[in-house]
């Protein structure tokens, strides 16, 4: 039974393997066919793609190489047409040439016959000469017996002249001379007075139309300002920030920017004071910034000082490049345009000496374009004229010599360093144009409101102006009126008489030139009045 049983299980099994096992076949079977049905159909397909493939590549090779024909056609036609256009150019171009040589043979020519006709005019001049230097010779040779003539009886006169009038010949040479010489003394002041009153009728009237077509187109504005910048704060509890503990941060602002700051009980500002134009900017704008930034301590202090001066140093050459734009010059230095640019922080008598510089520049310019001269090179001495008061401060010497040292540093012309030496008499002027940068420095410092100075500079100056007019002789009383533009000097009409006035203004205006410094120009009026009285009895 056992066994019976076994059998049938193992039939089971069987049974059950084979319905599994041959729907599996079936499958495999199914998915050959299919993968070789599909693999016949792509390479059909692929076959197919392929043709088309090579007609459409075969299409496109002819279509390429039928374009290849044309663009090649194309360009020979075009270079044809350029070879004709520039044929035809070439032979305009030559016709042109020949034109243009007959032209200068025709002159050459011309040239030619107009020198011959000189040298023969030459030639007829020197034989002229020639005759008239023999004629010359004659008379002279006749002349000197004439004279040796006259000399001998001059001496027989002046020895008969001795005799009668008892005086030597150097006695009376010396009287005469004196006598001559008081005469011409007195004729030549009345003929100096009544030249210099006609050359001053018809050089006021050329002048004043130059001067004031220059003056009318430069109009250049003025704005005095001052030697110390101010800062203002917000409220006065900013003061003690700025001076910080123990004093650490208004110390570490005056030692990064050399200036000194003034706090003290006026409300709401900070006075910077030094003679460094540019640090008193440097400090200035730092002050600003620290206030606006509100950290204030001695690393934010450095920090913004160097910031604030690479700023500043760009600004300084942006100055420097707008002012010779604003004049139309070109091609100074770089570091001529840098000093330039600092003038811009440089004041005198409370001027801009930046903006007195671009209008100088102007003033000469045009002046100079009105008499027919250089232009440009009145306008570059202008510019540059007051170079050196850009580091006036740091250097030893005056403005003009600092300014000479500098152009020739940087190469400028010799005529312009004798203008910027010349500018204020210190030499002698080369050129017209310097003469002309003189002339509008004057106008320029004298214009009303462009300069100004303090009160006890001013009253040193009226003083010393008075003192210098009363140390000649003869003067009585001396006033020093408009503002110090003006001294009018009272003579005693017994020591000093009309002719001798004349040379009094002179003597008194050049000790003022030499002794004194002053912005613009000061008139000298010397007045003598002669009064004669009696009384009726």
């Amino acid at each position: 039974m056992n066994n019976i049983y076994s059998l049938l299980l193992i039939s089971n099994a069987a049974a059950i393997s084979l319905f599994v096992v041959l729907p599996i076949l079936g499958l495999a079977i199914g998915g050959a066919v299919v993968w070789l049905v599909l693999k016949k159909v792509s390479k059909k397909r692929s076959e197919q793609k392929l043709d088309e493939t090579s007609k459409r590549v075969e299409e496109m090779l002819q279509n390429a190489e039928a374009e290849c024909k044309q663009l090649k056609k194309e360009a020979i036609l075009e270079s044809k047409e350029q070879d004709l256009k520039r044929r035809n150019e070439f032979d305009q171009e030559m016709k042109e040439k020949r034109v243009e040589q007959q032209r200068a043979e025709a002159r050459l020519s011309r040239q030619e016959d107009l020198l011959e006709k000189r040298e023969t005019e030459i030639s007829r001049k020197e034989q002229s000469l020639e005759d008239q230097k023999k004629n010359l010779e004659k008379k002279t040779a006749e002349v000197q017996k004439a004279q040796d003539l006259v000399s001998h009886q001059q001496e027989l006169m002046t020895a008969e002249l001795e005799r009668i009038a008892q005086l030597t010949r150097e006695e009376a040479k010396k009287q005469l001379t004196d006598e001559i010489l008081d005469e011409t003394r007195r004729d030549l002041a009345v003929t100096v007075r009544n030249l210099e009153q006609q050359a001053k009728d018809e050089a006021e009237l050329n002048a004043k139309n130059i001067i004031s077509l220059a003056i009318q187109r430069c109009a250049a504005d003025h704005a005095s300002e001052t030697t110390v910048s101010v800062v203002p704060l917000p409220n006065d509890d900013m003061k003690a920030r700025i001076i910080g503990r123990e004093g650490r941060n208004i110390r570490a602002i005056e030692n990064a920017t050399g200036i000194e700051l003034i706090i003290d009980d006026t409300p709401e500002v900070v006075i910077l004071s030094g003679f460094d134009p540019v640090r008193r900017e440097i400090a200035r704008l730092t002050l600003e910034k620290l206030i606006s930034d509100g950290r204030i301590h001695p690393a934010r202090i450095e920090e913004t000082v160097e910031k604030v001066t690479k700023e500043l140093d760009q600004q300084i050459k942006a100055a420097g490049e707008n002012a010779m734009f604003e004049v139309g010059i070109f091609g100074l230095h770089p570091e001529i345009i840098k000093l330039i640019g600092r003038l811009k922080f440089r004041t005198s008598y409370g001027q801009n000496v930046y903006r007195h510089s671009i209008e100088v520049a102007q003033l000469a310019g045009l002046m100079a374009q009105e008499l027919g001269l250089d232009v440009n090179f009145a306008k570059r001495a202008g510019l540059l004229h007051d170079i050196g008061k850009a580091v006036d401060h740091e250097q030893e010497g005056t403005h003009i010599q600092l300014g000479a040292d500098l152009a020739k540093k940087y190469k400028e012309n010799a005529m312009i360093v004798n203008a910027i030496m010349a500018h204020h008499g210190d030499v002698e002027p080369k050129t017209i144009e310097a003469v002309l940068v003189q002339a509008a420095d004057a106008i320029s410092g004298a214009r009303p409101g462009a300069r100004r100075e303090t009160g006890a500079g001013y009253i040193k100056r009226l003083e010393k102006l008075e003192a210098i007019a009363s140390g000649f002789r003869g003067v009585d009383k001396s006033y020093a009126i408009q503002a110090g533009r003006e001294v009018r000097v009272i003579v005693k009409p017994d020591q000093i008489d009309d002719a001798k006035a004349v040379f009094l203004a002179k003597d008194i205006a050049k000790k003022i030139e030499s002794e004194l410094e002053y912005p613009g120009q000061i008139k000298v009026n010397v007045i003598r009045e002669f009064r004669s009285v009696e009384y009726a009895k």
